[in-house]
């Protein structure tokens, strides 16, 4: 597919205003993809990758402008993209609008190719850019991003600048590709949803429903080594889970890292929530479940730091170890971790995934030596200690409040609360897992802008906009400076500078990429924010490194709290 066509087509699905008429739009799109379906499943949603892929195109925003100046007509510097990017907030807008183009017949691409752009062509050039490595690596990908736009018409280059920046801002997510490929391949949407979920991979399963209909769907499986999105949780309460469930099951509610461990057999891999792989700064965590599995395993659990008592130390020293590429054992003394397992997604060649939760527990505790699931250790006092996260099974508000105050005393977060015969769903945050904390709750949200300080922090943004997520956009809900420190808020502005989109006086804003988890005393309804919503007395808590924006608080869960 020529990529002027895909551009054309990612146009005509921008100005729709129904979802109706884009999920047809992008049926059509798929139907007519040819060879590239997979690529532009992908393409469509704003991803050069799948979504499983650890592989990132680590394109930051001063290296997309370089590349747009340079392939711009002559004395256009990086800077004008800067602030033409002010001005219209938009990085694709500020690409259309350039004369592009200028370079053409020096060979600065594709062997001198003056051809035209092809789908094919831009997803291998991308992809070598990724691949880019070690001394002269900016160079090489700046070469290729002004290589891709110096042979780019102005729509072209609009989606092209978005792809590189990972977000296409035309209304295309995981529910419409789902809803599209299905009309476009005549296969049920519940086939098509669940191969999504299990393999994390819309391009592999646009391609198996063209291909093999709703029977090659059904064929999809877990793989070990492939992640997959975990399974979320809602806030509710002991009351909420007994009116919807005879029986309740209950765990503890880690303040720590979710993690999923793939274990082959042989080796195994570990992945963060964010699908990022985490294996090697997390040595004593791998040789424990080596040491405990002897058959392929996809493991759903939790990292927790712990102080020299076994006592757990807050989430931030949990990211410590995450974050941490070298000198791992210096990190691992000064950060000791205890992994708790507490579900099965696949054993020994089954997937599990619609196996009731009792039954995913109990496997659990077969494949690590742990029948009676009252929490094992392992390893030989040199791997993570911990195990198997105790599952109860309780039907009374009593035993889930002793329950709690239990976990509260050994300093863990608080509760969680599921239904027993609750299948596991990737992805899904709905109400068969809820999420029992104390009364003063947090939310995480997500920073879509600052304003400039004063005084001695005149120099770093010092105050933060929050907002929640509502659909595939955010609304604002409040604002938050306190709760930060001087190195703190040091370590925020470096962090939070490169998504700057554009600046009015004191105030900025930002591309949503970075979520807080906040603290506060009220939400009260308020018309200042676009949410309806206000935080009473707001205060940092955090940075959730480990959750993008698209796992931030909703505005469905702003509106049952305020209730």
């Amino acid at each position: 597919m020529e990529f002027a066509s895909f551009a054309d087509r990612a146009a005509a699905i921008e100005d729709v205003p129904s979802d109706t008429e884009t999920v047809e739009l992008v049926a059509d799109l798929f139907v007519g993809a040819g060879e590239d379906l997979d690529t532009v499943a992908r393409f469509i949603q704003g991803r050069v990758f799948p979504a499983h892929s650890a592989t990132k195109l680590d394109v930051g925003p001063a290296l997309c402008h370089a590349a747009l100046a340079k392939a711009a007509e002559p004395n256009v510097t990086p800077a004008d993209i800067e602030d033409r990017l002010a001005a219209v907030g938009e990085v694709g807008t500020v690409a259309e609008g350039l004369t592009l183009g200028g370079q053409r017949g020096l060979g600065a691409f594709g062997g001198g190719s003056d051809g035209g752009l092809t789908v094919a062509g831009v997803d291998a050039a991308l992809r070598g850019l990724a691949a880019a490595d070690g001394p002269g690596s900016t160079d090489t990908k700046l070469d290729t991003l002004f290589g891709l736009f110096n042979r780019a018409d102005p729509t072209e280059a609009r989606f092209l600048a978005r792809l590189v920046v990972g977000t296409m801002r035309i209304g295309v997510g995981k529910g419409t590709v789902r809803d599209a490929t299905a009309e476009a391949f005549g296969v049920p949407v519940d086939a098509v949803e669940r191969a999504i979920q299990v393999s994390n991979d819309v391009g592999l399963v646009t391609e198996t429903a063209r291909q093999a209909g709703e029977a090659g769907l059904e064929d999809v499986r877990l793989a070990v080594g492939r992640p997959i999105e975990a399974m979320l949780a809602q806030a509710g309460t002991a009351v909420d889970a007994l009116e919807e469930w005879d029986r309740v099951a209950v765990e503890t509610k880690f303040d720590g890292a979710r993690i999923q461990v793939h274990h082959d057999g042989e080796r195994t891999r570990l992945f963060s929530r964010n699908l990022e792989d985490v294996t090697d700064p997390l040595p004593e965590v791998v040789r424990s479940v080596e040491e405990s599995l002897d058959v392929p395993a996809i493991l759903d659990g939790e990292v927790v730091a712990v102080d020299e008592a076994g006592s757990p130390r807050p989430f931030q020293d949990v990211l410590r170890r995450l974050r941490r590429k070298h000198d791992v054992a210096a990190a691992r003394e000064a950060v000791p971790v205890e992994f708790y397992a507490f579900d099965c997604l696949h054993a020994a060649g089954e997937d599990l995934l619609d196996a009731p939760l009792t039954e995913r527990h109990a496997r659990l505790s077969e494949l690590l030596g742990d029948g009676d699931g009252e929490g094992a250790e392992g390893g030989d006092g040199e791997g993570a200690e911990g195990g198997v996260s105790e599952l109860r099974i309780v039907d009374s508000a009593e035993e889930i409040a002793s329950l709690e105050e239990a976990a509260l005393s050994a300093g863990h977060e608080g509760l969680m609360v599921k239904n027993p015969e609750s299948a596991y769903t990737p992805g899904d945050r709905g109400r068969n897992w809820l999420k029992r904390k104390p009364d003063a709750e947090t939310l995480d949200l997500v920073v879509t802008g600052a304003e400039w300080g004063e005084g001695r922090r005149a120099n770093y943004f010092g105050t933060f906009l929050l907002s929640v997520r509502d659909g595939e956009g955010f609304r604002t809900i409040g604002k938050v400076a306190t709760g930060i420190t001087d190195e703190e808020l040091e370590r925020l502005h470096e962090r939070l500078r490169p998504y700057v989109r554009s600046e009015s006086g004191t105030e900025l804003e930002l591309e949503p990429a970075v979520v807080f988890e906040v603290g506060y005393e009220e939400i009260q309804r308020s018309p200042t924010y676009s949410s309806g919503y206000a935080l009473r007395f707001p205060r940092f808590v955090g940075v959730r490194s480990d959750k993008a924006p698209d796992d931030a608080d909703s505005l469905e869960r702003v509106d049952r709290l305020a209730e």
